[in-house]
């Protein structure tokens, strides 16, 4: 396994949390939306399981020191 699958796997449980959060939090307090929760919520978890994978693999690659030094090394010059 490479080291961006390893950090991807850690962050994708805390991505997965906050798009959970913030799908259920919209689905419950818009009142159009609240009528219909049994049926959504459903397809919030499924989402947030979708979305967190590519945003998960998206931020892997800047928690690593290294990378940051270069880039910032690379942006000075």
């Amino acid at each position: 396994m490479s080291i961006r699958f390893q950090i991807a796997a850690l962050v994708f449980l805390m991505v997965n949390a906050v798009v959970f959060g913030v799908g259920l939090v919209s689905v419950l307090t818009v009142p159009s939306l609240a009528r219909y929760a049994t049926d959504l919520i459903p397809i919030v978890v499924v989402a947030s399981f979708v979305v967190s994978a590519p945003l998960a693999w998206m931020i892997a690659p800047r928690l690593r020191a290294r990378y940051w030094r270069q880039q910032r090394v690379a942006a000075g010059r």
